[in-house]
């Protein structure tokens, strides 16, 4: 239930910061931080948040502006 409670307001910012910037640089900069705080707020220790900002950097890449 506390990883719930910590998950709420990351996924909150996260959907609403998805995918911001113009270029993919951005983007991948944007997904990285989302994916840092996500991963610190479920694993919360450095390897998680390590691996959620891999993780968001390149879904953030992966992803095209509108």
């Amino acid at each position: 239930m506390k990883t719930m409670l910590k998950l709420t307001p990351v996924i909150a910012a996260v959907g609403l910061l998805a995918a911001c910037g113009s270029t993919m640089e951005q983007r991948a900069a944007t997904g990285a931080i989302g994916g840092a705080v996500a991963g610190q707020a479920i694993g919360g220790d450095t390897g998680a948040t390590v691996a959620g900002a891999a993780i968001g950097a390149a879904a953030g890449a992966a992803t095209t502006p509108r």
